[in-house]
């Protein structure tokens, strides 16, 4: 083999695992009927650990063919995994990785002795858990995706894929670098016992195989704000304004999720990045015909900037500072989901670190609510958020 081949030798990664936060979706279908069940994508988010060679237990090695690989494992453990809000189920989901299987996969070269792009993949076990139900699945999902560093983490403030779908699907998914995704679906989850072994032939739940279909990404923000939400929005509907009461607990994966990234973690220069990664809020609308939940898009980046933008830390910025976001917003309705054909651009002060009390509004203009096919529903004429009990860290383990 010649000498200028790479192997993963030399990035001299450490031998300690990475515990990255992640965003992700999946698209799921409840019940016991695949082709029949109420479909529903969700915005999860979280905490993860993945453990690699060069830690104790794990290989690197060279093919007789020249292709470099290591292993990796995704742990579980009780501060791990992802979370999120199902309108469906009105409560919180979580997905952790079965500690009774071995969650392993790799990382291997695509071209032999050229370590990126890589072939990233994970052979994955999961529960899913909400207040009332714990379930697992009997095939392993495979993860699967194109990373070009490790940790793959994707760039601020960019989207899942490449491209801006609209919709739950089902549709065809193309996914950008740095996303992985389950390959091996539709995959049925049934009610599990302590050794979290499916039980029975009735499942409880699918994992679809679009539009969120089991995706995942490794983000590395400086600051990670979960916070309880409420307020009102304001949707024209058949020529008249409804104020809709929203509101979500962030301890039940509702409210809002904001990510902050220093200038050290972008490549945009000077100033403080935001992206308004997950929000979930519910309320009801006689005109919307009943139960309503605001959410914020998954293929669609809600992205902006906390304070003056001549900041060269987060520790810099002057509080109260300003928050801005573009927001893509998604309101889901009894009979359809509804899609803001354009952001909407909401802004406050956010009061200091701790977020409780920060007030987002509208300032910009209105935009009309669409079906999938572009056809326009309602229009979203005024928003009010405010941010009530907030956790606010480095990290946000799903224990919250």
């Amino acid at each position: 083999m010649s000498s200028n081949r790479e192997t993963y030798e030399s990035l001299n990664l450490e031998p300690k695992p990475i515990r990255p936060h992640i965003l992700a979706a999946a698209t799921v279908v409840f019940g016991e009927d695949y082709y029949s069940g109420r479909r529903e994508t969700i915005n999860l988010s979280g905490f993860v650990q993945l453990n690699k060679w060069p830690m104790p237990g794990f290989e690197h090695r060279v093919d007789d063919k020249g292709y470099a690989e290591f292993e990796t494992e995704l742990i579980s453990a009780p501060e791990v995994g992802i979370k999120g809000f199902s309108y469906e189920l009105d409560d919180r989901i979580q997905v952790l990785s079965n500690p009774f299987l071995p969650n392993s996969g790799h990382v291997r070269q695509i071209v032999p002795g050229k370590n990126f792009p890589a072939e990233f993949y994970i052979r994955r076990f999961g529960i899913l858990e909400s207040s009332t139900l714990r379930l697992a699945h009997r095939n392993v999902i495979d993860i699967y995706g194109v990373v070009d560093s490790v940790p793959p983490f994707k760039k601020p403030l960019t989207g899942p894929y490449l491209g801006r779908p609209r919709g739950d699907g089902p549709f065809e998914v193309m996914q950008a670098p740095n996303v992985v995704r389950g390959t091996t679906l539709p995959e049925a989850w049934y009610p599990s016992n302590d050794e979290n072994q499916p039980v029975g032939i009735t499942p409880n739940l699918f994992f679809a195989p679009s539009a969120g279909p089991c995706m995942s990404m490794l983000v590395d923000p400086s600051m990670i704000m979960q916070t309880s939400m409420e307020g009102q929005i304001e949707v024209e509907v058949n020529g008249k304004t409804a104020r809709i009461d929203l509101q979500g607990d962030h301890r039940l994966a509702g409210g809002a999720e904001v990510l902050l990234f220093g200038p050290e973690k972008h490549d945009e220069g000077a100033g403080v990045l935001a992206q308004l990664a997950r929000v979930a809020m519910v309320g009801h609308s006689d005109e919307l015909g009943g139960r309503v939940m605001l959410r914020a898009s998954w293929p669609r980046v809600s992205g902006g900037t906390l304070g003056d933008g001549t900041e060269d830390s987060l520790s810099r910025v002057k509080f109260p500072g300003e928050l801005h976001i573009d927001a893509e917003f998604e309101l889901v309705t009894p009979s359809q989901t509804l899609y803001a054909a354009n952001a909407v651009h909401i802004d406050g002060k956010l009061r200091d670190m701790d977020a409780t009390g920060t007030e987002l509004r509208l300032s910009g203009t209105d935009t009309a609510l669409v079906t999938t096919d572009e056809t326009p529903r309602a229009r979203l004429t005024g928003v009010n958020l405010v941010m009530r009990d907030a956790y606010v860290g480095e990290h946000a383990a799903v224990n919250v």
